[in-house]
């Protein structure tokens, strides 16, 4: 039996580069895919919200000059692509999968509802959530937390390059320790990199925990749904 029947997968665009450095690396795309499937072969429910930093990044093009609001609707708009990319992907492979957009986008996608959402997360498709909020202002983390409350997610599981939090940088600092699992109250009072605040709060006030693990293993995605300790749980 798995841990988690419905989940939010959060992604970052970032990690589709793989080792391409811009953009989508194809072979990192199916690597995801691929894990993803072994969860829906497992019985879970998915729903995924990824975002689109391998393309553009709103805050980025606010420091280049761009308006902040058509730099975070840009940013909107990459991931719609890769979204996109994702449900390429999944048909591939013969998994059905179905991209919904916070801005009206037919026939790219459909617009993003509740009900229609969770219909089809228990028929067995998997959602994929894009657009992030719709709104400028709001980052895909936020989105996540959002959606993963409004569908009744159990938990979102972000798919990182390291394999959880730890009290400092990983990459940058050798001293630093990780967190088997730590309190929301904890994250927020040693300033943690692990949502934006406005995303930490909303899964706080709801009670909504967030695993982070490495999903650049492969298998990671399907241990931490059986419940193995490869990674962080932050909750209450």
């Amino acid at each position: 039996m798995i841990k988690y029947k419905r989940i939010l997968l959060k992604l970052s665009g970032e990690s589709l580069m793989g080792n391409a450095g811009y953009g989508i690396d194809a072979e990192r795309l199916n690597e995801y895919v691929e894990q993803i499937k072994e969860l829906q072969d497992a019985g879970a429910q998915i729903g995924i919200v990824i975002g689109g930093g391998n393309i553009f990044r709103g805050l980025s093009g606010v420091a280049s000059g761009f308006d902040r609001v058509k730099g975070d609707q840009m940013g909107m708009m990459a991931t719609v692509i890769n979204s996109l990319a994702l449900q390429s992907a999944f048909t591939k492979i013969g998994l059905k999968s179905l991209v919904y957009t916070a801005i009206r986008m037919e026939p790219v996608g459909e617009l993003y509802n509740r009900d229609r959402v969770v219909e089809n997360l228990e028929k067995g498709n998997v959602a994929i959530l894009s657009g992030g909020t719709g709104n400028p202002y709001f980052t895909t983390d936020t989105a996540s937390a959002l959606r993963a409350v409004e569908i009744g997610a159990e938990i979102i599981l972000k798919g990182t390059r390291v394999d959880g939090v730890y009290t400092a940088d990983p990459e940058k600092d050798q001293n630093a320790t990780k967190f088997n699992q730590i309190s929301f109250s904890e994250v927020i009072k040693r300033e943690l990199n692990v949502m934006d605040l406005t995303a930490f709060t909303m899964c706080k006030e709801n009670n909504v925990p967030i695993y982070v693990f490495d999903m650049n293993k492969k298998g990671n995605l399907l241990k931490v749904v059986n419940g193995e300790d490869i990674g962080t749980l932050v909750s209450k």
